[in-house]
């Protein structure tokens, strides 16, 4: 243990309990001692949960109980001290671990390295009030690891009051604008407000909060607005404007800040999210101490099972040009099933790509070097960014404990709605201006592939959609900015005119199933199991492309197949299906049409062939573009032509 030197000290990180009482979410914060670990199917060990803890053991924002002859570990996702980003990307050599703690018991510190192995450091016992103090390097943590603290209470309880994690460091206190992009979704933005201005460290930095509110909800007009606005002591900024999509929404949010020139960084936030205030502090406090100017992102919990953590960060696959989580695991990670302690994947340092703009924070001055967002409506918008600014040697770090818990994609496929307008056309636009591969890799070829899969489940509209966005890519980058508030009203136009757009909310409304031919097994609608299945659907559904449909099919659907088995594979043997939706809130008719089959396929080959050919002219003509497309001045002018309003 030793005395601060006479050298500023800056807290890193308050050890903090739950906004408000949350059971589901308490291991996130504080956890009983870790069980058994098991095995999983594959042998593989596997970290078991911490005993129960009770939410009524929080005390307050910073204080909790440890009960009589119990232990509770504070080696949790916001609570642990993630020490080898601190080493890597920040000018911090050592913390200062300092505990306000009292009642009677031990306290133990440990810390791991990127293996998960965990050593125990120091600890001290106490009797009565105490503050304990432990100075720890930052010298082992290359790859990987952390620093936590126990509580072991004895025969009367104990109590932490509070604790932190510190540095002596000289380094100006960045301030922060927080932009909110919202449509429609008033209640959410209030509730996001009450969030920002329920924690006073965090005002003591807030210059403002922007909202640019694109829909015809308002949130102004939501119950419990004037007591959130009057939370936030006079930072709140409402602004309306057409609905340009996420990259205008975020891109009016960073112009705003850029002109009022008072904030150190921007934060980016989606509307319906639930944040942890301190995950901002600590954000604003990384950036500030980093060695180079850096983008620090937020991590993602689900809002419906909120110990989930669904999102580490991003990467990108350069020769696919394809995004995917950096966790092994695709669909994230249960900390109330798993604790971090003893999950050895967790402890790894994990460096990204980019960060999803459910929560990023970037530095004004990089916004003046790099620009603002693509104008792009949706999709991509976040991945180019980090791309982009990686080109200008600006790294984006995704920082455990800072988090926001949104609503997750894993019930839901955008890419068969409005938006497979947007996958496709903004993937390949980002390709074209950050691939390394002279043609793009095996973007072109994978994009045909795709098409492919989409024809052959009658899913006409969605390779429609695809094959348009290829159309006005090849028109150049001038579309972008020109067509940003029209696009979305001729994708829905043309989504119209199809049978797999057309959804229906009430359930029966489709004609029963029938089929000539009926399977003895009774399978139709199952998806063929293994690789020769798939192989055998496949081939049968390729032969039957081109076929002439029954007058049966035209009347009554041949199958009902649920979205979890609408392979393309499987539909491709029916003449007409109903299929559900994957959020379960509706289904619809697919019927194969032939003709349309054979039109589109063939326009979608001419389609792909041509931008292949012209990919290195295409690649220049955008490239040479970014820095108007993504420069102030254009988007100041879009917000004017398609009449911004302010409140």
């Amino acid at each position: 243990m030793s005395t601060a030197d006479a050298t500023p000290t800056r807290t890193l990180q308050r050890v903090v309990m739950p906004l408000a009482p949350d059971q589901d979410i308490l291991p996130l914060y504080a956890e009983g001692d870790v069980r058994h670990a098991t095995e999983d199917s594959t042998g593989a060990t596997r970290g078991a949960p911490a005993k129960r803890q009770d939410v009524a053991q929080v005390l307050s924002r910073t204080s909790y109980a440890v009960l009589p002859r119990s232990r509770t570990s504070f080696g949790t996702y916001f609570n642990a001290f993630p020490a080898a980003y601190w080493r890597r990307w920040t000018i911090v050599e050592s913390v200062r671990l300092v505990a306000n703690v009292s009642g009677s018991g031990s306290f133990f510190v440990y810390r791991s390295n990127a293996r998960g192995n965990v050593y125990r450091v120091d600890g001290d016992a106490f009797e009565g009030d105490a503050t304990l103090r432990y100075d720890l390097p930052l010298s082992t943590f290359a790859d990987g690891g952390w620093y936590w603290f126990d509580i072991v209470a004895g025969a009367d309880g104990a109590r932490l009051t509070d604790a932190s994690w510190e540095t002596d460091v000289e380094r100006p206190q960045g301030t922060v604008t927080v932009g909110v992009t919202t449509l429609n979704r008033p209640d959410d933005v209030v509730t996001l407000l009450e969030q920002l201005g329920s924690d006073d460290a965090l005002l003591s930095i807030l210059d403002r909060v922007t909202v640019v509110d694109q829909g015809s909800k308002h949130p102004d007009d939501a119950p419990g607005f004037a007591e959130a606005e009057k939370g936030l002591g006079g930072r709140l900024r409402m602004i309306r404007q057409a609905n340009l999509g996420g990259s205008g929404g975020f891109s009016r949010g960073m112009s705003e800040t850029l002109d009022e020139g008072i904030s150190t960084y921007h934060l980016i936030s989606d509307d319906d999210v639930r944040t942890e205030p301190e995950g901002i502090l600590r954000a604003v406090t990384f950036a500030d101490l980093a060695r180079r100017p850096t983008i620090v992102g937020g991590h993602m919990f689900s809002m419906f099972d909120r110990a989930h953590l669904h999102s580490m960060g991003e990467r990108i696959n350069p020769w696919r040009f394809w995004w995917g989580p950096v966790l092994d695991a695709p669909g994230g990670h249960h900390l109330d099933q798993e604790s971090l302690r003893s999950t050895p994947a967790l402890h790894r340092r994990i460096d990204v790509d980019y960060n999803g703009w459910w929560m990023e924070l970037i530095p004004t001055a990089v916004m003046r070097e790099v620009g603002l967002s693509l104008p792009i409506f949706i999709k991509w918008d976040d991945a180019e960014y980090g791309l982009r600014a990686r080109e200008h040697d600006v790294p984006t770090v995704s920082l455990p404990g800072v988090a926001a818990w949104h609503v997750p994609w894993t019930d839901k496929d955008d890419s068969l709605d409005w938006q497979a307008y947007y996958h496709q056309r903004n993937r390949f636009v980002a390709a074209l201006l950050h691939s390394p591969f002279e043609h793009g890799g095996r973007l072109v070829r994978e994009s045909l592939y795709h098409q492919l899969k989409h024809l052959l489940a009658a899913q006409y509209s969605v390779a429609e959609l695809r094959n348009e966005a290829l159309e006005d890519l090849l028109s150049g980058p001038e579309h972008l900015h020109e067509q940003l508030d029209t696009r979305l009203a001729r994708i829905r136009e043309t989504r119209s005119r199809y049978d797999d757009a057309r959804v229906e909310k009430t359930p029966g409304v489709f004609p029963p199933t029938r089929r000539k031919k009926v399977s003895k097994r009774g399978d139709e609608a199952r998806v063929p199991e293994g690789r020769i299945g798939t192989y055998v659907g496949a081939a049968l559904g390729v032969v039957k492309a081109l076929r002439p449909v029954s007058d049966l099919s035209r009347k009554h659907p041949e199958a009902e197949v649920q979205a979890m088995d609408a392979k393309w594979h499987l539909l491709s043997r029916f003449d007409s299906a109903v299929v559900s939706l994957a959020d379960g809130s509706g289904a619809a008719w697919y019927k194969r049409q032939p003709a349309e089959f054979r039109a589109q396929l063939e326009r979608s080959v001419a389609l792909h062939a041509r931008v292949l050919r012209e990919w290195p002219e295409l690649s220049e003509r955008y490239r040479s573009a970014l820095p108007d497309l993504v420069g102030q001045e254009a988007w100041k002018a879009t917000f004017a032509r398609t009449e911004p309003g302010e409140k």
